[in-house]
């Protein structure tokens, strides 16, 4: 350790390490350099002991086979047992470290070498599990003659750690330095005794032993009531949006009950799991989508899009996060469609800005636009929070008149711009009054289909005459869903 660091230090300090060594003359070059760490590192001899390698993981046991079979009467032996885990490896001891030899008679404190740690032992395998059996049937009591094993494996014990090495001993652990200064038989000459030491080195840290592989899971049983094998399923496809124009999508999927008791249903002495899935029917539908927004869909490029089919026989449609979509199902004969009424990159919900501050009193207004023109689509609610202050005071000491939902009565839409009428909700009339200061908070709730998401819009200015255009004031817009 102590080592390696001195290997790092920089080629001044490695000179002053030299001079140090010479007389007095030849060492005032450094004091400068002479830094806690270089005395650190100075105070150590030998070699510590590295530490031991981490063993090996074990490998994990493999699982058994997974098998299909018709039954028709005849006995069967099946073994599907999953493989234990194989143990982790030990971790390696510690590396003795390298005493040397103790310095004597130095003029600082010296620490010996430190031990070396041992390696950490190495995890178990996990337990393999055991294999799926699917039985094909026409008697259900011709499954009695079939003894099967699906075990699961044993977790690998873990490996055990490394001892730690012995630190290095001091043969000597205190001694005396004598130092003169000035001349022999002059007054200035004075001698001084110092005592320094030597510390033991630290004893290597044991490493720590390796946990056990977990336990496999014991097979599972389905059965089939038929003599036939089922076909393939197909429950969830996943595409780029502008892969779904024009095309239908066959979706599929076996339909299974879950049931407990299964080894009742086998030969005695069986081991497999308790619960076990019995075939109920298969689900085919057909599905495709109608596309009735504006922008061709093939302009939303590679927004991903999942279908999957349920137990219920119903086809849900998921759009990517960035994507949102309003539209309705229709599910008819073993086919579904899908017909997209509106479609909005999230980027487009939440571009409203404030447009215009305008009048006041009770004809006080705040003009708002949807620079992204998706507001014949989405639905929008707004909530206010009115601070004022006389302009006397400058804009400092805001006080609250008004804060709540925007009634839908005082909320006027034309196209993409939204008039919100402030002077007819419960605010007191001396602060709707031209030259008073204020300070609003719009919260916009936008939603469409199942998202919704929320913008926040603050604005700060005086309340101007009707006849003044609006001057001296500043908003920002911040976004929340």
């Amino acid at each position: 350790m102590h080592n390696g660091f001195r290997s790092k230090l920089p080629l001044l300090l490695t000179f002053c390490l030299f001079t140090s060594f010479l007389p007095v003359s030849g060492s005032v070059l450094c004091p400068a350099v002479a830094s806690d760490e270089y005395y650190k590192v100075a105070r150590n001899y030998g070699r510590d002991g590295h530490a031991g390698t981490d063993g090996r993981e074990g490998r994990d046991g493999s699982s058994g086979e997974n098998q299909n079979i018709f039954v028709n009467g005849s006995r069967v032996n099946l073994d599907l047992s999953g493989k234990d885990g194989e143990d982790g490896e030990d971790g390696e001891y510690g590396y003795q470290p390298d005493c040397g030899s103790q310095p004597d008679n130095v003029s600082h404190n010296i620490n010996a070498p430190d031990g070396g740690s041992g390696g950490n032992g190495g995890k178990g395998g996990d337990g393999g599990n055991g294999g799926s059996l699917t039985v094909y049937y026409s008697n259900l009591a011709d499954l009695r003659n079939i003894s099967v094993r699906a075990t699961s494996g044993e977790g690998g014990r873990g490996g055990r750690g490394g001892n730690g090495t012995e630190g290095c001993n001091c043969h000597r652990r205190r001694w005396e330095v004598k130092t003169c200064k000035g001349t022999p038989g002059s007054p200035d000459y004075k001698c001084t005794e110092k005592v320094y030491r030597c510390s033991d080195g630290s004893d290597g840290r044991d490493g720590s032993d390796g946990s056990d592989g977990s336990q496999g899971r014991l097979g599972t049983l389905s059965i089939v009531n038929s003599k036939e094998p089922l076909a393939g399923d197909t429950p969830t496809v996943q595409l780029p949006i502008s892969q779904l124009i024009n095309k239908q999508f066959q979706l599929s999927k076996n339909k299974w009950n879950q049931r407990v008791g299964a080894a009742s249903l086998l030969a005695p002495g069986s081991a497999i799991a308790d619960d076990y899935r019995e075939f109920e029917q298969r689900l085919e539908e057909a599905f495709q989508i109608v596309w009735q927004e504006r922008q061709p869909i093939t302009s939303f490029g590679n927004q991903a899009v999942t279908l999957n089919l349920t137990d219920n026989k119903q086809v849900e449609i998921t759009f990517s996060e960035e994507l949102w979509v309003e539209g309705n199902t229709k599910s008819e004969a073993n086919f579904t469609t899908f017909t997209v009424n509106h479609a909005i990159p999230k980027k487009d919900v939440t571009r409203l800005a404030v447009a215009e501050f305008a009048d006041a009193g009770q004809n006080l207004n705040l003009k708002i636009v949807d620079l992204a023109a998706k507001s014949d689509a989405i639905n929008t609610q707004f909530r206010v929070k009115f601070r004022a202050q006389d302009s006397l005071h400058g804009f400092s000491g805001y006080k609250t008149e008004y804060e709540g939902d925007i009634p839908n009565e005082l909320v006027t839409r034309d196209y993409n711009r939204f008039t919100l009428a402030l002077g007819k909700l419960k605010i007191p009339d001396e602060v709707l009054r031209p030259g008073v200061n204020v300070d609003i908070e719009v919260v916009a709730t936008r939603s469409l289909g199942i998202r919704s998401a929320k913008q926040t819009i603050s604005w700060q200015g005086a309340i101007r005459k009707p006849s003044t255009a609006r001057r001296n004031s500043k908003f920002k817009i911040q976004n929340s869903k």
